[in-house]
C-alpha cells in the first residue's frame, strides 16, 4: 500500500498550488472553484494518510515486492454481501436525495431518512447470522 499512500499524498500536494493558481487567475471572484480544489488537496491527503497508516499495520503485500509470485495474492480478499439488497436502498437514497436538490428541497429529507434506514440495514445485516434478512 506504499505506492498508493505516495501517488494520494502527492495528489494532495499536487492541487493546493493549482487551487492557488486557479484562484488568480479568476481574481478570487469565483470561490466554487478554488474551494473545490482545495477540499480535493484535503480528501486526496486524507486517504493518502489512511494508507499510509494501514500499510503499516499491514505490511508489505505482494504487489508491494518485485520478487513477488502471482499465488501469493491468492486466498481470501475480504468479506463481502452477495445477496445484500442495502445498497440498492442506499442508491436510491441517492438518486432521491439529487432529485430532492433538483425538484424541491423537502424530498431531501425523506431521502435522508430512506439513507439512514439503508445505512443501519447494512451495517447490522449480519448481526444475527449469516443470510438473517
Amino acid at each position: 500500500m506504499k505506492i498508493e499512500s505516495r501517488l494520494f499524498g502527492y495528489g494532495a500536494f499536487f492541487f493546493v498550488p493549482i487551487a492557488i493558481v486557479y484562484g488568480v487567475l479568476t481574481n478570487w471572484t469565483e470561490p466554487v472553484g478554488y474551494l473545490a480544489l482545495l477540499l480535493v488537496a484535503g480528501l486526496a491527503g486524507m486517504v493518502g494518510a489512511y494508507l499510509a497508516f494501514t500499510a503499516k499495520r499491514v505490511g508489505m503485500r505482494p504487489e508491494d515486492r518485485s520478487d513477488a509470485e502471482i499465488h501469493e495474492g491468492a486466498g481470501e480478499q475480504g468479506h463481502f454481501s452477495p445477496w445484500s439488497w442495502w445498497p440498492l436502498v442506499l442508491g436510491l437514497a441517492s438518486a432521491a436525495g439529487f432529485l430532492g436538490l433538483a425538484i424541491g428541497f423537502w424530498i431531501v429529507y425523506i431521502a435522508g431518512g430512506l439513507a439512514l434506514v439503508g445505512l443501519v440495514g447494512w451495517v447490522y445485516e449480519y448481526s444475527r447470522g449469516d443470510h438473517a434478512h
